[in-house]
């Protein structure tokens, strides 16, 4: 395919705008006139085509499976789509009088009071846009709350199979970052936490289930070890829609948590946004929540008149909390995700929720033991939403490598899986099919794995040449991330 560029021919336009009424010279900068700025000479048509012809490459959720383990490319129902395009939503600005905004900003108000249910927390703020801005949110709030009491910790707790994030989030803050060891059967190795856990350690991250996809069902001892030292646990929630409706962090013993909109209620997810990742406290931490905090006043201009079209009980932004973090976003979050999960979370009620979770676990453990036997599987456990199987057996007996399965899936139609992730795990292949598909896209699955299963076997030289019928063929890794082609003048050597 062609890029703009390539497609130009001089003299195409696609706009004819009418001829000026004014004899007023504009003046435009020399550096901005085309001979000057190569752009590309095009008809209206061209363009559209162009464009046209990109989207039918992109792959989505509703073009295929996507088992993307650890990042839930969840199925997006449409109802929530058309909920956040009403007009009394897509059409507000957040400079807005507060008396304008009222139901926005009651959508906002029971949002957090779900998110509070939901995951076992005292208040929430939607205010971090993705998953990281939370965790980053979560940790410059427990670098408030030990800064307010005066004591002096340096260390952050993560385990090995932990997000990227955790510790990224962690340095970014000023902490030292600690790795607590897993045992044997994928769970926090205990002793190795009792023995990392002093009095300088602010807090242990920790998902659970956690990136293996396994429930830990020591969490309750290990939230003690930490509080027992004065420690914080904060709850990565990129594993939350495991066991919504089903368990609750808050009840497990952790002070912090971060949802993530878009894999746990539904909100569009990948492309670079938009997201959301709502931050919810424990009591004692809710001083240090960002600012403003959507509040319920009540009764706050008299009662109801005939005139008056606000209800007695109105909604308004509270910036009164000196100790706060402070801002962490622009104005008040990404407003439309929010009215996408809060139209997910009312239309599926509790019960909804807790199948959503059960359907997820279910659909994880029926992939799971149809591929144990083509496949290695680290932890032989009953799984949670997510599992992680091994190529090690391929890449040891025929030298086709994880990245060589995930490579041949793309000519099935399928979206590869997460590989090499958790790095725990040699030649890691971690798959999470969601709630949302049904058994024979499950059975479709499994019969192309145990296919290309078979390909190894047979013809590994096959595999480690895919993909085949896909727009671009197999890229030169290495040679892509030493010497990206970023701009239409560079040439590579």
């Amino acid at each position: 395919m062609k890029t703009l560029i390539e497609s130009s021919a001089g003299g195409r336009e696609g706009v004819s705008p009418p001829a000026s009424d004014t004899k007023a010279e504009i003046k435009i900068p020399k550096d901005m006139l085309r001979g000057q700025v190569r752009l590309p000479e095009l008809g209206e048509v061209d363009v559209v085509r162009h464009y046209t012809a990109l989207s039918s490459r992109n792959f989505g959720l509703d073009s295929g499976f996507y088992p993307l383990g650890s990042c839930t490319m969840k199925y997006n129902p449409k109802i929530n789509e058309e909920v956040a395009r009403l007009d009394g939503f897509k059409k507000i600005h957040p400079y807005q009088p507060l008396k304008h905004v009222q139901g926005a900003l009651k959508v906002m108000h029971e949002l957090g009071v779900f998110l509070c249910e939901i995951a076992g927390m005292d208040a929430f703020t939607l205010q971090p846009a993705a998953g990281a801005h939370g965790e980053l949110t979560g940790i410059m709030i427990v670098r408030a709350y030990f800064k307010d009491r005066g004591e002096k910790r340096t260390r952050i707790l993560v385990p090995d199979s932990s997000h990227g994030t955790n510790p990224a989030s962690a340095a970014y803050c000023g902490y030292e970052v600690t790795v607590v060891n897993s045992d044997v059967n994928g769970n926090v190795d205990l002793d190795d936490l009792k023995s990392k856990m002093r009095q300088d350690v602010a807090a242990l991250m920790l998902t659970n289930p956690n990136t293996l996809g396994l429930f830990d069902p020591n969490i309750c001892s290990i939230t003690e070890i930490v509080h027992e030292k004065g420690g914080l646990v904060y709850y990565d929630g990129a594993n939350m829609n495991a066991i919504m409706g089903k368990a609750r962090p808050g009840d497990m013993g952790y002070d912090i948590v971060h949802l993530n909109l878009h894999k746990t209620f539904s909100t569009p997810h990948g492309g670079g946004g938009p997201g959301s990742g709502p931050v919810g406290v424990k009591a004692e931490l809710e001083p240090y929540l960002p600012v403003p905090r959507v509040i319920k006043e009540s009764s706050a201009h008299g009662p109801r008149s005939s005139t008056r079209s606000l209800q007695s009980s109105v909604y308004g932004l509270d910036w009164d909390k000196h100790k706060s973090i402070g801002k962490v976003k622009a104005f008040y979050g990404n407003f439309s995700i929010m009215v996408r999960a809060y139209a997910y979370i009312l239309s599926l009620g509790p019960e909804g929720l807790a199948q959503a979770s059960e359907d997820a676990v279910l659909n994880a453990n029926y992939l799971m033991k149809r591929l144990r036997g083509h496949y290695d599987l680290p932890y032989e456990r009953t799984c949670m939403h997510e599992f992680v199987l091994s190529g090690r057996r391929q890449a040891h007996g025929q030298g086709v490598h994880t990245l060589d399965i995930a490579k041949r899936l793309l000519d099935y139609g399928v979206h590869a899986p997460t590989i090499y992730f958790p790095l725990i795990v040699e030649e890691a292949i971690m798959v999470e099919p969601t709630e949302t598909e049904n058994k024979v896209t499950l059975d479709e699955f499994a019969e192309i794995m145990i296919k290309i299963d078979e390909e190894c076997r047979k013809n590994p030289v096959k595999v480690k040449s895919a993909p085949y019928n896909t727009p671009v063929k197999r890229l030169d890794n290495t040679l892509a991330a030493r010497e990206p082609v970023l701009t239409w003048k560079q040439k590579r050597k």
